[in-house]
């Protein structure tokens, strides 16, 4: 069970508490990662798992942005990600950095994939203690951040045939890439021929969720490369 390999963790930001999930060796880097839309569930703790196994081992840290709230159809979880505190969740995002940064990881990064890819790419502008970024099909809204402020390293990963027009769709990939440019950061932005929205889902889970969506494209080779592009970058800026 993929649960008994998380240590439950409670973090203080202002005046609230949040639960965050932790898996990995205590002094690796640290890597926050930041749910889909369908909140802490199976596939983010999936991708948590496999991010502290990859080369030398990361620190994994999921905070739960929904509080224990959890889609399980896409419209519950459009109901949720609509209800988002934004600007609070970026606030979750820093103490978590924070929480890893005083627990033994020298360094820390941010990745998540499609909200959680829109707050990675956010937290690279809004968070100053970030180290680097790594965001999958997802773009922040110009009101939450401007990519063109990034301040950290930002790698960002896109499916050619992502149909969500203006948030992850190869148009709002070139227009972040415009932006990185700007910043002056160090950055990357690829996309991935033939793919869609959310490919490196690959659970049994979530590839029939995933089929539900319409999304059938099935391409291992492109999550391999998305995940050896995502190690190089973390190990750069991390280790």
């Amino acid at each position: 069970m993929a649960d008994s390999a998380f240590k439950k963790i409670q973090i203080q930001r202002d005046d609230t508490t949040f639960d965050a999930y932790v898996v990995g060796k205590d002094d690796a880097p640290g890597i926050v990662v930041i749910q889909e839309w369908w909140g802490v569930d199976f596939e983010i703790k999936n991708h948590a798992i496999k991010i502290s196994k990859l080369d030398t081992g990361f620190k994994a840290l999921i905070p739960d942005l929904y509080r224990g709230k959890v889609g399980l159809d896409t419209a519950e979880a459009q109901h949720l990600m609509d209800g988002l505190d934004w600007q609070g969740a970026i606030k979750d995002i820093r103490a978590s950095v924070n929480w890893l940064k005083a627990n033994g990881s020298k360094k820390v990064g941010v990745t998540g994939m499609c909200m959680g890819g829109a707050l990675a790419i956010a937290s690279s502008v809004l968070v100053p203690e970030v180290d680097a970024v790594v965001g999958f099909y997802g773009t922040p809204s110009s009101e939450l951040a401007d990519a063109a402020q990034a301040k950290a390293p930002v790698q960002a990963h896109f499916g050619e045939l992502d149909n969500f027009v203006g948030f992850s769709d190869v148009t709002a990939a070139k227009n972040l890439e415009e932006k990185l440019k700007a910043s002056g950061v160090a950055h990357e932005v690829h996309i991935y021929e033939g793919n869609g929205h959310a490919f490196l889902n690959r659970s049994p889970e979530g590839v029939s969720r995933r089929k539900s969506m319409g999304l059938s494209d099935e391409d291992e080779a492109a999550v391999e490369l998305a995940w050896s592009r995502f190690t190089s970058w973390m190990k750069r800026y991390l280790v």
